[in-house]
């Protein structure tokens, strides 16, 4: 098994950045998740209530972000950290960098809302649970992990299902994952405990529920395409209770630092030989 492809989101729930090649640190992926967009309550802000987002171009600099959409391009300068709020993802709260004037009030003018743009600088501090991670596992904007790796043989049996129920098919774009693994073999990450890629292991902590982001063309924003809920929900339903719903993917927590790149030998460290349960699908 070999890595096949790497990703980076440098703003929450935007267009992804295909690498080569990337350092992993306690956090993931350096660049990955460190901006989002918040409301002006300081809630964050994703693709499940603002599909626009597939459409905003994101690229870090040294000094700041590259954005552009609609045929207009805007320079977003790294925040000085002196302006901050505490912002909510989900249960955890965060004391990020806010963005200056100007910036937020170009955003909120593309997206037709009032927004802010938050940058997750060194000041800021926020851990995985640690139910899942272990101790003090510290993670940027992420919905929850570090990493979020998928595979290829994962993603050509869902579509299997969804071309067998006459459902067209979907790209791995759609599961936004950081670390793609080719694999001849369907599902082998839920056996998965743990993974070494360039001398730096992985676990693998907690399966990964799905949402209708999966269900949006990720350059447009569209839901009026393929659709991989269905398919995910015949074969794919959690029976554990701890984490419900339709899942594809792990999230995956670093133990240590280095480098991995796409060609990468990805080894199996550690099995859960049990796998993880699903709902049997009841045949009609």
């Amino acid at each position: 098994m070999r890595v096949s492809d790497l990703f980076i989101y440098p703003l929450k729930s935007a267009r992804g950045i295909a690498l080569q090649s990337t350092e992993i640190n306690a956090f993931g992926l350096p660049g990955d998740r460190r901006a989002m967009l918040i409301n002006p309550d300081g809630s964050f802000i994703t693709q499940r209530e603002m599909t626009d987002l597939a459409r905003l171009d994101v690229r870090q600099e040294a000094s700041g972000f590259q954005l552009g959409m609609n045929g207009e391009t805007l320079f977003v300068p790294l925040p000085d950290g002196i302006k901050r709020i505490d912002v909510s993802i989900w249960k955890s709260i965060v004391n990020a960098a806010v963005a200056d004037d100007h910036s937020n009030q170009v955003l909120s003018r593309w997206f037709g809302r009032e927004l802010k743009f938050v940058f997750f600088d060194d000041d800021a501090n926020r851990i995985a649970s640690p139910e899942w991670a272990g101790d003090d596992t510290p993670v940027t904007f992420a919905d929850g992990y570090q990493i979020l790796v998928t595979t290829t043989g994962s993603l050509k049996a869902l579509n299997a299902d969804i071309e067998a129920h006459g459902e067209g098919s979907v790209g791995m774009e759609r599961f936004r994952p950081n670390i793609v693994i080719d694999t001849d073999e369907a599902w082998p990450e839920d056996r998965w405990a743990a993974i070494e890629i360039g001398g730096i292991r992985f676990d693998l902590v907690k399966p990964c529920a799905r949402c209708i982001m999966t269900t949006q063309d990720q350059q447009t924003g569209s839901r009026e395409v393929a659709n991989p809920m269905p398919a995910m929900g015949r074969i794919r339903m959690s029976a554990d209770r701890r984490v419900p719903g339709p899942l594809f993917g792990w999230n995956v927590t670093p133990r240590a630092a280095g480098a991995i790149a796409i060609g990468d030998t990805v080894n199996v460290l550690d099995e859960r030989p049990d796998g993880w349960a699903f709902k049997v699908r009841k045949r009609a």
